[in-house]
């Protein structure tokens, strides 16, 4: 799916030269390394602030922690996910309401956002799924009109820009706060765990840094409320250094690749491809849509020509044993059960030559006849 080795090669000398200034440096914890990244990501997304955490499920519980969601309080969350979206909203206490997705953009659907709003609802988590920018404007314009917070599931969205009143504005910025995950795979990854939380709020940001750092602010071993151990690691953050430098390359293929499947995929009418427009998409993921077809038989035939193939997700959330306590069954959020049976993601990583797109195609053709 993700050939991680041939990016490297790509900056082999610049990561290894970061990661010997670090180990120079005896810094691992807190080292310059991270405040530099921060800064040159907060230039990169237009963003006040931006607090390295150690991982994208971290982010999320930290931004919910910074707005006192907790015990009593209700948060919109799709089901349609990965499950450290619900997951951080139960660990703070609060519930989980699952609203529906589009089968479309296979984003949270905004119409069934609205209908689940009660007085309980104190914030909406879209996830900007596979790289595609939820609808921010509607979701913005609902969540004012309530005054509910959102923070923006950004995990997999690094380099999308959603649009907001005819301007593109970085995924995780629109929000009153995002969080992201620098997971080895993502668009812009490290070599182990790592996420942010972005925000312009400064006293969001202020809390947030020392919620992540065991709730101490500037004065060492002094505890101002109850925090948790979520700092990025130094090493991680030179390394991310490196390759923020090439995210923008990093995009601009991925997108061709996008183009490549389009091209071969467009006319197969078992095959729906993603619905984006260029800006709002980076393509962490390429997902299909698989109708009036078997997707077990397409995904055995893939594997036995050697192409690798995953299905983000198989089960949705609402539906899963940890949240049987939340009283959902099957039939609830029909869109997202469909997609969980119809989704099929295919290779994706900037290096994936026209050839290999084309080889990929030509054996998923295939698979429809065999």
């Amino acid at each position: 799916m993700v050939d991680l080795g041939l990016q490297y090669q790509t900056m082999q000398a610049e990561i290894d030269e970061a990661i010997r200034k670090v180990i120079d440096s005896q810094s691992f914890i807190k080292g310059e390394f991270v405040g530099q990244f921060e800064s040159h990501l907060q230039d990169y997304l237009h963003v006040k602030h931006v607090i390295g955490v150690s991982s994208g499920t971290s982010a999320l519980y930290l931004a919910l922690l910074a707005l006192q969601i907790g015990e009593g309080d209700e948060v919109i969350v799709p089901s349609f996910t990965f499950v450290a979206t619900a997951e951080a909203v139960v660990l703070v206490g609060a519930k989980p309401v699952f609203a529906d997705v589009d089968w479309e953009t296979m984003n949270i659907d905004v119409a069934d956002v609205e209908r689940k709003i009660t007085p309980k609802i104190k914030a909406i988590i879209p996830v900007h799924l596979y790289g595609l920018c939820a609808d921010m404007q509607a979701i913005l314009a609902l969540a004012n009109k309530h005054s509910i917070a959102v923070v923006e599931d950004a995990c997999q969205s690094m380099g999308s820009k959603c649009k907001l009143e005819g301007e593109y504005k970085h995924a995780g910025t629109l929000g009153k706060i995002g969080c992201t995950s620098f997971f080895p795979s993502k668009n812009l990854g490290c070599y182990g765990d790592g996420g942010a939380v972005f925000t312009d709020d400064d006293a969001l940001a202020n809390l947030v840094r020392s919620l992540a750092n065991h709730g101490m602010g500037n004065r060492k071993y002094h505890s101002e409320q109850v925090g948790i151990n979520s700092r990025l690691d130094t090493l991680q953050a030179a390394i991310l250094d490196v390759k923020l430098r090439h995210l923008d390359t990093f995009l601009q293929k991925r997108r061709q690749v996008a183009k490549n499947y389009e091209k071969a995929l467009e006319h197969e009418p078992h095959f729906l491809l993603p619905q984006y427009d260029e800006n709002s998409h980076s393509f962490h993921q390429y997902t299909l849509r698989i109708v009036d077809c078997s997707r077990e038989k397409v995904q055995k035939s893939l594997s036995q020509a050697g192409i690798a193939s995953a299905v983000y997700y198989p089960e949705p959330i609402h539906l899963q044993p940890a949240y049987a306590f939340l009283g959902y069954k099957k039939g609830d959020l029909p869109v997202t059960e469909k997609l969980c049976d119809s989704v099929l993601s295919l290779p994706m990583y900037p290096e994936l030559s026209e050839q290999q797109v084309a080889f990929i195609c030509e054996k998923l053709v295939e698979s429809l006849t065999l």
